[in-house]
């Protein structure tokens, strides 16, 4: 009897045997019947492209260059992600659009929004159950439900918990409902998602794309403004902030040439004097002075042959120089100095050379284009950081008649008598009387050089 059940298991375990063997051949070894397909599927979803290929430049948000790097690392911090996603599946071949899953981007208004889907979003595709977090369902049948089908390196030893997801807040204002409002496409600012895989930080706008609306000149701007605290997150002051823990903000250098780059210290000038509205959204005016109030003195500002060159530059952009330098101490007393000026002690020094054109050009009628008039009237702070108002008067007063000091009366220039010794030279144009009304109301000061406050010629212009 013993013997006879012992040849009925036999013959059981042998037909058991051959059938496992015969699925073996037909379906592969029993524990890999579901894995041909995870790594034909896994492949996609973990960058990008597959195989981290470079995504084309036509792909990325508008703005982006080639090797730029991505978006700046300050504004968008740098991300973890762990999820595998492929984009371009979701998109061209199952036809979801971009509001499928990321539908709260249409009522955001704010940047610190987090605009990832919910994980109930994919269970009715993928077969999983999201509904309580802390127990997770899935159908152990269906590879596209289980767990590490999309949660890159969970491991169910670890109590089924997957790798947290890190994605900053941008320190950065965003109003995507706003956007969403003025029918404002995704792929405007995020590039051609539907072409990639893993969407990336590679994805986040640029600036330079951002301009494409914001900078657009009149009416086609609209509401879009195009000022830097709009979207720059600000002090309590007003300036923008700079200082954030992922790095300290910097302008790029197509943004005016301000790139603050190893030669900002000899650039920044040219791009203060063009745009200091620029500089002041995130420097006070203390910063500047920090500077230039003559404590510290920088010694690479100026060129090697800047004494010799300077003379252009001061013709040029007077309040450049006088921004850094006082005329009357700084110019006039190296001009006394190295005796070029008419009030220093080298003044009639031969071996010194002509400053000005000759007479017969620069002082004698008749005016040409290089009179001395013109110039004084284009920029009478160069003439005054040699001169003085006594060296005008040399010539422009009316002889001295015995008095000192001012008089009512006029000699035959029409100016009053400033007892200085002038030779008369009316410094008026023609027909300046019809308009010398206007001059004295501006500034009564050069009038009061040569006319006495009681001079009838004077009251004439009142």
């Amino acid at each position: 009897m013993r013997a006879a059940w012992l040849l009925v298991l036999t013959c059981v375990a042998a037909l058991g045997l051959g059938l496992s063997v015969d699925s073996a051949r037909a379906e592969g070894p029993g524990p890999a019947r579901r894995e041909p397909a995870a790594p034909l599927a896994t492949v996609h979803g973990l960058a990008p492209l597959p195989g981290n290929a470079q995504v084309p430049l036509a792909d990325r948000p508008p703005g982006a260059e080639p090797g730029d790097g991505g978006p700046s690392p300050v504004i968008f911090p740098p991300q973890q992600l762990t999820l595998r996603f492929n984009h371009k599946k979701h998109v061209k071949e199952l036809g979801l659009t971009c509001t499928t899953c990321h539908d709260a981007a249409k009522t955001s208004r704010s940047s610190a929004d987090s605009l990832l889907p919910k994980a109930t979003r994919c269970d009715a595709c993928h077969g999983s159950d999201h509904r309580d977090l802390t127990r997770v369902k899935t159908d152990d049948d269906a590879l596209m439900a289980q767990c590490g089908f999309c949660h890159l390196g969970y491991k169910p030893t670890d109590g089924n918990r997957v790798a947290r997801m890190v994605v900053p807040k941008p320190n950065l204002r965003m109003n995507h409902a706003v956007h969403a409002s003025r029918n404002i496409a995704c792929s405007q600012c995020h590039g051609a998602v539907e072409n990639i895989e893993l969407a990336t930080r590679d994805q986040l706008p640029r600036m330079k794309g951002c301009f494409s609306c914001h900078q657009m000149p009149g009416v086609a701007r609209g509401r879009a403004k195009g000022e830097c605290v709009n979207c720059h997150l600000t002090e309590r002051g007003g300036l923008m902030k700079t200082r954030f823990g992922s790095g300290t903000l910097k302008p790029p250098r197509w943004l005016g040439d301000s790139g603050h780059g190893a030669d900002w210290v000899l650039r920044h000038k040219q791009v203060a004097g063009s745009d200091s509205q620029l500089c002041a959204s995130c420097h006070q005016e203390r910063f500047c002075t920090d500077c230039h109030d003559g404590r510290v003195r920088p010694r690479a500002i100026h060129p090697n042959d800047w004494i010799s060159m300077h003379p252009v530059a001061a013709r040029q952009n007077d309040p450049s120089c006088t921004s850094c330098h006082r005329q009357q101490t700084f110019c006039v007393g190296c001009h006394q100095r190295a005796g070029v000026a008419m009030s220093g002690p080298y003044a009639n020094f031969a071996g010194r050379g002509r400053f000005h054109p000759p007479p017969d050009v620069w002082s004698n009628p008749p005016r040409s284009s290089q009179h001395h008039a013109w110039e004084a009237q284009r920029n009478i702070n160069a003439c005054a950081s040699c001169h003085v108002e006594r060296d005008c008067a040399t010539c422009h007063a009316t002889p001295a008649r015995g008095g000192r000091g001012f008089g009512p009366k006029t000699g035959p220039s029409g100016l009053g008598d400033s007892g200085f010794g002038g030779q008369g030279v009316n410094p008026h144009p023609r027909n300046f009387r019809d308009r010398c009304a206007g001059a004295l109301r501006k500034n009564a000061r050069p009038c009061l050089v040569c006319h006495d406050p009681a001079d009838p010629k004077l009251q004439e212009c009142r």
